[in-house]
């Protein structure tokens, strides 16, 4: 991997940067990164805290890329592509895409037939490392191209495959936008802390300690959350009067619900953004 040259476009972003420092954390040499962006100032901070080479142009910049990451805005995406077009189609680069919701068949359209496209759906713990990636190969991406893949979203968590496209709606439903599921939990049980009469820094404080170790101990477990969650619930207990409460107030199947909602809305997505 360390001897491609990879470029990302919007490089300076909040995600690209977050997987660039990832990447050169974990030892891939940053000379071979290029970090493209509009705003001159905030890219030239991002090279120099990361130690990656930065341009404002993106055509420049990719002349002789092995691999372009692109991750600017989906509604940027069409115009973007139009512009690198002719260079990509004729060489054939690895494309990865970070936006959410362009199908394949849009890239294909936009950048030209034969160009190897990876979709690659980060979620946001990537900026602390400890994210999820789902990818996703498109035709003429090659085992070389999916281990290049892999090891980008190896840097900032965990990578999964799927095997069809469709699949990246459900890493969406639950890793995509999961973490914000995780947020407006931990945000009602803080305010149920402060009206029940408890300090909210307190609230606060409590809470987000008790969902990482929550979710380390369920890492590092070898039985499921299932069983971890009957371990801290005693026969006619608190927990279990409390789990009992949520059950039978709907939360699995509102879960389920809404999960399916959001898998929804990304398929939507994909059919305003294929055009």
């Amino acid at each position: 991997m360390s001897d491609h040259k990879m470029v990302f476009i919007g490089g300076a972003g909040n995600m690209a940067g977050a997987v660039i420092g990832g990447m050169v954390a974990s030892g891939y040499p940053a000379d071979r990164i290029v970090a493209t962006g509009r705003d001159e100032q905030k890219l030239k901070a991002f090279c120099k805290r990361t130690g990656v080479h930065g341009s404002t142009d993106n055509l420049s910049a990719i002349k002789d890329a092995d691999v372009i990451v692109l991750s600017v805005k989906p509604q940027m995406m069409k115009a973007l592509c139009e512009t690198i077009a002719k260079e990509v189609s004729a060489r054939k680069p690895l494309v990865i895409t970070l936006a959410a919701g362009i199908p394949l068949a849009a890239y294909q359209r936009w950048l030209g037939a034969g160009v190897p496209i990876v979709r690659a759906m980060p979620n946001t713990p990537a900026l602390v490392g400890t994210g999820v990636t789902g990818l996703y190969a498109g035709d003429g991406v090659t085992d070389e191209h999916k281990s290049v893949a892999t090891q980008m979203a190896d840097a900032v968590g965990i990578a999964l495959w799927v095997e069809q496209e469709s699949g990246i709606d459900q890493v969406i439903a639950v890793s995509g936008s999961g973490p914000a599921y995780y947020f407006q939990f931990m945000e009602s049980m803080i305010d149920a802390a402060e009206k029940a009469g408890m300090d909210r820094a307190d609230a606060e404080r409590l809470t987000l300690q008790t969902a990482l170790g929550a979710a380390k101990l369920a890492v590092a477990a070898d039985v499921d959350v299932a069983q971890l969650k009957r371990n801290v619930m005693s026969p006619n207990g608190t927990t279990e009067r409390a789990i009992k409460r949520f059950q039978e107030g709907g939360l699995p199947q509102l879960v389920e619900q809404a999960m399916g909602d959001c898998a929804a809305r990304a398929a939507e997505m994909a059919n305003e953004l294929d055009k």
